[in-house]
């Protein structure tokens, strides 16, 4: 049988499904959104999960949620963001503290400003609750940009991205928070933005699939992470600024703790700022959650004033003693003295004694003791130094010598 005429011959019903680029037009963007035909769902069931991906390792539930249970936890606990938004400072010569990190910014700011043109991208790595995010909103603040905020979790699908990007206007600040937790497809796009300012979009599948290269105005990218090791060489390399942010001093802290005072209206001297910077670990969002903590009792038993004996009464109170401890730690360096003789004892062992999980142990209680010399993590397992025994009041017993 002969073949029917052209015209009478049917196209396949997904012809222009596939063969045809679909556009979706977005009020909330100057150009028309491309409906990319790779933007699909995450795959469930894995931490970190990607489309096409490898998964990227993420903090265990158990350790977020020990952590947003501890009033000196570094980490953000739900009263916080409303509180830390009055207390920021919004400019770099308001800042106190990581001297080194801010001369470097103020320089690169500096001849930023002279020359008309956006700053660097920037990297700010180090402990939560150091200033990350404030350091962000200053340079965009000192830039006199625009300042957009995201986080690397909240982007999903590659338009999240291509739609931020699209929208930025010259010279603003783009804030990633938690890099770290960037899913790999996402990063990779990353690169083209931060080093040429253009966007490659491919459009369609099969045969009639084409790149479409947008171009992007420049900005600045600031991102944040505590865990830089987990950042791919290709991505660091992007980054004209990598600054590391420090513990605070206790003399760092009373300024902080000082100036907090002063835009919350609390009435503080000296030695109840010193007091509360003492027990803060070196982090001002534990010092500015204990001065809130602080102000609180003060209003109720002090009249309202903060001196040493107010501000040492109300952290005894709340159970956090002069090193910053909590019930939680001096719990596990017990622990680990009494039951097992100061130790070695192995983290299986430990967790199950305190009824923990082994995340929390490890990235919630451990790091802290470990920096400040109360705690060593041995090849054997834990182990209490001398300082802890002399901390909780025990005699150190005299280790056996092979000569007796």
């Amino acid at each position: 049988m002969a073949d029917p005429p052209a015209r009478n011959r049917l196209r396949p019903p997904d012809f222009h499904r596939y063969c045809l680029p679909r556009i979706a037009s977005t009020s909330a963007s100057p150009y028309p959104r491309l409906r990319m035909d790779f933007e699909k769902k995450p795959i469930t069931g894995l931490k970190g999960s990607v489309p096409g991906g490898a998964a990227r390792p993420t903090r265990s539930a158990a350790a977020m949620s020990h952590e947003g249970e501890r009033l000196v936890s570094a980490g953000r606990l739900e009263d916080d963001d409303a509180v830390e938004l009055k207390l920021r400072p919004r400019r770099l010569s308001e800042f106190v503290g990581q001297t080194k990190a801010r001369e470097q910014l103020k320089i690169a700011l500096e001849a930023a400003r002279s020359r008309g043109e956006a700053l660097d991208h920037v990297l700010l790595f180090g402990p939560p609750g150091l200033g990350k995010t404030t350091l962000a909103t200053i340079i965009a603040n000192e830039l006199e940009v625009g300042f957009q905020q995201t986080s690397g979790p909240a982007l999903q699908v590659q338009g999240d991205m291509a739609a931020i990007l699209t929208n930025l206007k010259p010279r603003q600040v783009l804030f990633l928070d938690e890099i770290h937790r960037l899913q790999p497809v996402m990063e990779e796009k990353l690169y083209t933005a931060l080093e040429d300012y253009q966007l490659d979009i491919m459009i369609g599948t099969g045969p009639s699939a084409r790149t479409h290269v947008m171009r992007i105005d420049p900005f600045t990218f600031v991102a944040a992470t505590t865990r830089p090791g987990l950042l791919s060489s290709p991505l660091r390399s992007r980054f004209g600024i990598l600054l590391r942010l420090e513990f605070y001093s206790d003399d760092e802290l009373r300024w902080v703790v000082e100036r907090s005072a002063e835009v919350l209206g609390v009435p503080i001297d000296r030695d109840g700022a010193a007091e509360i910077a003492m027990r803060s670990r070196g982090t001002p969002r534990i010092a500015n959650r204990l001065l809130r903590r602080v102000r609180d009792y003060a209003e109720v038993r002090a009249a309202g004033n903060i001196d040493r004996p107010t501000a040492v009464a109300a952290l005894e109170m709340l159970e956090v003693d002069a090193h910053g401890f909590d019930e939680l730690d001096r719990r596990l360096l017990r622990t680990i003295i009494e039951k097992y003789d100061g130790g070695p004892v192995g983290l299986n062992t430990l967790a199950a004694a305190l009824a923990e999980e082994q995340d929390a142990l490890e990235e919630v209680y451990e790091p802290f003791l470990i920096q400040i010399g109360f705690l060593d993590r041995t090849p054997r397992g834990r182990v209490a130094t001398r300082l802890a025994y002399q901390h909780l009041g025990i005699e150190m017993p005299r280790k056996p010598t092979l000569f007796g």
